[in-house]
């Protein structure tokens, strides 16, 4: 992968950021999502955040060898603070980092926030509590994927400010409009889960150790619900 060639999954996010987006790409590593999307004509700018030097390093050598330093600045920061009020930010991505950190990058910065950007988020895992987030927030979740790259599966989220959103359990847990649309990947994606947390149920009853009654009951309530979404 670079930036002249991006994963099926960076390809899926890529195709959510507006044309004509001023973009911010938290936790860039590369750098590659901003400078293919600057080589393709689809962003008039970007800022590239990370929180790391080397990654930081490794984005500011992409910038410079695609020609891109006026166009996308990289920054040293954490999380929203790469974002500057003048940067007139009008998407933010945030890929490849569980669904926790991101809700808590969102959670910590929203100040740098001002509710009219597009969030396209692909987080690895968590999407349960950073659906709630969104929907606590007033975002609305305007499109949502499941793919598969390299045996594991991963889930796009994006959402925008709408005002009040009202998402059921249900539909936190599995995606609200994954949950009507069911695409293969996504009801594959849920019989692995099912195969799983069967597993783990059987494994608790075998166990010798006490398990809290808490955890049982709630992997109990989500082996259910997928039972029925797969019926």
């Amino acid at each position: 992968m670079n930036e002249q060639t991006l994963s099926w999954r960076l390809e899926r996010v890529a195709a959510h950021v507006p044309a004509g987006a001023r973009l911010a790409d938290i936790g860039s590593d590369h750098g590659y999502l901003p400078v293919a999307l600057m080589r393709r004509g689809v962003i008039a700018a970007a800022v590239a955040g990370e929180v790391a030097l080397t990654p930081f390093r490794s984005a500011e050598r992409t910038v410079r060898e695609n020609g891109f330093t006026r166009q996308v600045i990289v920054r040293l920061a954490d999380g929203l603070a790469a974002i500057e009020p003048e940067d007139g930010i009008t998407a933010v991505s945030l890929c490849g980092m569980g669904g926790e950190t991101i809700r808590d990058i969102l959670a910590g910065g929203k100040a740098r926030l001002n509710g009219q950007e597009r969030l396209i988020l692909q987080p690895n895992g968590g999407e349960q509590p950073l659906r709630q987030w969104l929907m606590e927030n007033g975002y609305r979740i305007c499109f949502e994927e499941v793919l598969r790259e390299n045996r594991f599966y991963y889930e796009i989220i994006v959402a925008e400010r709408a005002g009040p959103v009202m998402y059921t359990a249900q539909e936190l847990y599995f995606g609200p409009l994954q949950m009507r649309a069911r695409s293969p990947a996504f009801l594959a994606k849920w019989q692995r889960m099912l195969r799983l947390k069967q597993r783990t149920l059987t494994h608790f009853a075998r166990a010798r150790q006490a398990v809290p009654e808490q955890k049982m009951q709630d992997i109990a309530v989500q082996t259910r619900w997928i039972t029925e979404l797969l019926a």
